[in-house]
């Protein structure tokens, strides 16, 4: 028998992982590997994109698409990543932003309440000691407000989540529970005083030299066709067409495209039911003078920010490599970035974009965060978080309706799903190691 014909379409990390496991091709729109994880460099001042440190060193390093921190995963994964880039382990530092009042809670919130006004604390310990409804709540917005109950809800979990979700929280089903952990004995601990960590990125990894260098180390291991961003694939023939004109034939395709892209680009949307939501978001990186009250955090959870963003991470935090070389012993630079949530697809106008990088400048240092830019770099990640509707089949009906036409959905974008980076490599080498066993047969 004839080996099929493979492609993969994404050069993300799973993709990769499939590419390195399988021996298969991989195409990708961009020119460079690693999709949303992935590094740039941009010198104070300027505004060019680098997709490598100059040799001088003097560039702030930033994500594509904000911090992008490996969590969580399987050991045996975690070793072959730490093969090809070598790893640093940090503990997490991060908590929850009141801006309008200026007060600073640990993260998660709900096991720090000593760190709230005395009112507060005690009803949120009132609250969160209440039976459980005998209904299970069905959206987002009820499950939080059902654990946690109105007065954190209306504080913190509540703003935050409408940011979060682009407003979505109210008709979406709860997703990531341990996200949003809650051990009754320690919220009852941490209304007294200190706390063990808790949640889910307690420990987590960074390359030592960029996510960027995982990526190409991975890259150079696999086939990787750049500059083929698929527009179109027609299932009866079993070809995928190409923006740049070009088309190519398959046995069977694996996709780490967005899924409801791929049901777009199959023609199958029209049989499916109507596709649950997603949000977008808008990454605004920032390279800036550090400011006097500059956190130490690595992120922070903001609900009542402005601007409207949700979160900001401190890049420089995590390791000083983020900045220019000159700024990394003396400390007085920071790199950062902000998110901000939108309806999917609702990407805002070029103007509306600057109008946002602005008053997010203004609003760091009216905080004190940073002194004066020197890089300021949005970017637009069209398809960011993934959610259900309560009851919904569609990602069933859409993963069964791919597959019946012989394309593999794989990783967290294709098959709908809130998983971290190492996961999402394993995703890929057990697809990958799967099509090279069947193709020894």
């Amino acid at each position: 028998m004839a080996d099929p014909t493979v492609l993969i379409l994404g050069a993300g990390v799973t993709g990769l992982a499939a590419g390195y496991a399988s021996g298969r091709p991989v195409y990708e729109a961009a020119a460079v590997p690693g999709g949303i994880c992935s590094s740039y460099y941009v010198r104070p001042g300027t505004a060019e994109r680098l997709p490598a440190p100059p040799e001088d060193g003097e560039a702030y390093r930033f994500e594509l698409g904000g911090g992008h921190w490996i969590f969580g995963g399987d050991p045996a994964v975690l070793r072959f990543l730490g093969g090809l880039a070598p790893m640093r382990v940090y503990h997490r530092r991060s908590g929850v932003y009141f801006r309008e009042e200026g007060r600073y809670v640990p993260f998660p919130l709900q096991y720090h309440l000593a760190a709230l006004d005395e009112a507060t604390r005690a009803a949120a310990l009132r609250e969160i000691d209440a039976p459980p409804p005998e209904t299970p709540p069905e959206t987002m917005a009820a499950w939080i407000a059902s654990r946690f109950g109105p007065t954190l809800t209306r504080r913190f979990f509540g703003p935050f989540h409408a940011r979060y979700t682009a407003g979505l929280w109210t008709e979406i089903a709860p997703q990531d529970p341990y996200k949003s952990p809650l051990d009754r004995a320690l919220v009852r601990q941490g209304a007294e005083g200190a706390v063990p960590e808790a949640g889910y990125n307690v420990r987590f990894l960074y390359p030592e030299e960029g996510l960027d260098a995982l990526a190409r180390r991975l890259a150079a291991r696999t086939a990787v066709y750049y500059g083929r961003h698929a527009v179109e694939i027609d299932l009866g023939r079993r070809r995928v067409r190409f923006e740049d004109g070009t088309a190519e034939g398959y046995d069977l395709l694996v996709s780490t495209l967005p899924l409801h892209a791929m049901m777009q680009m199959t023609g199958l949307a029209a049989e499916a039911p109507p596709p649950d939501p997603y949000t977008s978001v808008l990454v605004v990186n920032v390279g800036a003078e550090r400011g006097p009250r500059c956190p130490d955090d690595h992120w922070l959870y903001l609900p009542d920010t402005g601007a409207g963003h949700f979160r900001v991470g401190c890049y420089s935090n995590v390791d000083p490599g983020f900045l220019p070389c000159s700024a990394q012993e003396r400390g007085d630079r920071v790199a950062l970035y902000v998110e901000r949530a939108f309806p999917g697809g609702a990407r805002p106008a070029a103007d509306e974009t600057d109008a946002f990088a602005r008053e997010v400048v203004e609003e760091l240092q009216a905080d004190g965060w940073i002194g004066a830019p020197e890089v300021v770099d949005p970017t637009w990640i069209e398809t960011a978080y993934t959610w259900t509707r309560p009851g919904s089949r569609w990602r069933t009906e859409a993963l069964g309706r791919l597959e019946a036409q012989g394309v593999v959905m794989t990783g967290r974008y294709a098959r709908w799903t809130f998983q971290g980076i190492a996961d999402s490599v394993r995703d890929g080498l057990a697809v990958g190691a799967t099509l090279r066993e069947a193709a020894r047969r």
